[in-house]
């Protein structure tokens, strides 16, 4: 079993939205939000995404958005039948050879705080560095220099 990134196109963002919107959807009832598909396609449209595979299958994606200092994971799921298979441990570290090889310090992302995938952000490294309202800030030191490896 190999995991491996594609360049995500056009074509995939029909997939990305519905796999967020099921991945999400219990996240949004449960703080009271409200879907947007064109939200979606918005941040899509402005982001980096890959799209995970498990040798010729399509089982995710992952949106990135970067500033100075940073690597954001913006957005990361994982078809149902895909997750705890290693998948979201394998493109966390990929990420993190992402953030250094672009010279960034840091990998970021929020978390809803009653989503479980936070524990294994907390698994890969990433600390709770603030909370606003129903999520966890989190990063992780990605610098060349950090011994967290």
């Amino acid at each position: 079993m190999t995991f491996h990134l594609r360049a995500a196109t056009d074509q995939d963002c029909s997939f990305a939205r519905v796999l967020t919107r099921q991945s999400m959807d219990r996240y949004y009832e449960h703080y009271g939000f409200i879907w947007s598909n064109d939200g979606f396609d918005t941040a899509w449209a402005g982001r980096e995404s890959w799209m995970i595979c498990r040798d010729d299958k399509v089982i995710g994606f992952i949106s990135l958005s970067y500033d100075d200092d940073a690597l954001f994971i913006r957005e990361l799921h994982l078809i149902e039948a895909s997750r705890g298979q290693g998948a979201g441990s394998w493109v966390l570290e990929q990420m993190v050879l992402k953030a250094r090889a672009q010279g960034l310090g840091f990998l970021r992302l929020t978390v809803f705080k009653i989503n479980p995938a936070r524990n294994l952000y907390l698994k890969h490294g990433l600390s709770i560095v603030q909370e606003e309202n129903c999520f966890l800030c989190m990063e992780r030191v990605c610098g060349e220099d950090s011994s967290d490896d």
